[in-house]
């Protein structure tokens, strides 16, 4: 059974050991999509470092249908936010790129613009970006490498989707941040539409191997075997010693 108020505390003291370690009295700087993932990381880092050492940014690309979720989480929290509408940096690279861009490229062009976003904002305030993604989304690549899938720390990335959303109302967050259909704010479709299969399919095969359609298990099986490598550091030619 999955104690959702012990991982709550054990994330809570994880956060803050590595700020004691890592930058004491360095921000939390948090890209916030009104969604669960970025919500329930902004809730642990206010219970781990108190609300004034976190950061809200929130990052619309022209109109955002559900920016109202995002304003809501930060101010529960009460957290500092700012807002970067990132549609100008995004047209001016699409723009200068002197060919059509895939449609794909384009889809991960806005996270990547955003990551350089959170680091720009976290450089002016003696900060740390969280990596916001969970442990479902990792197994299957459903992350843009070097962009959501970026971060100086992950609090998420061991825990599934379903044992985020026990984490989030452990924390007393609202339920319509807790139980929002996530989506990837791209291309209009639910996360699940774009997989092909549902979180709670591959939450239970994640934990225990076991899972009912075939066909379903086959392609998450294909997803993970492609995307391992995001999931790992990039290989790294070393010389023979004696050469050096």
């Amino acid at each position: 059974m999955f104690n959702a108020e012990k991982v709550r505390d054990d994330v809570v003291r994880w956060i803050r050991d590595f700020f004691e370690e890592n930058g004491p009295g360095c921000n939390a700087v948090i890209g916030i999509s009104g969604g669960k993932d970025s919500s329930i990381v902004a809730a642990l880092c206010v219970e781990a470092l108190g609300k004034d050492r976190v950061i809200g940014v929130l990052m619309p690309n022209g109109e955002q249908a559900d920016i109202d979720m995002a304003r809501l989480l930060v101010n529960h929290l009460g957290i500092r936010s700012y807002e970067v509408n990132i549609h100008d940096a995004y047209e001016g690279v699409k723009n200068a790129i002197p060919f059509e861009m895939s449609e794909q490229s384009k889809v991960n062009l806005a996270p990547r613009i955003r990551m350089a976003t959170l680091y720009a904002v976290s450089q002016c305030f003696n900060g740390r970006v969280a990596n916001t993604c969970n442990l479902s989304e990792d197994w299957v690549g459903y992350a843009t490498r070097y962009g959501d899938g970026a971060g100086d720390f992950g609090p998420l990335n061991h825990l599934t989707v379903q044992e985020v959303k026990e984490i989030g109302r452990a924390l007393g967050l609202p339920a319509v941040l807790v139980d929002k259909v996530p989506s990837d704010g791209l291309c209009g479709r639910t996360d699940e539409d774009n997989l092909g299969f549902t979180y709670a399919e591959l939450d239970r095969y994640i934990r225990t191997g076991e899972i009912d359609n075939q066909e379903h298990k086959e392609l998450i099986d294909k997803k993970h075997k492609m995307n391992l490598f995001k999931m790992s550091m990039w290989p790294q030619f070393e010389p023979d010693s004696s050469d050096i």
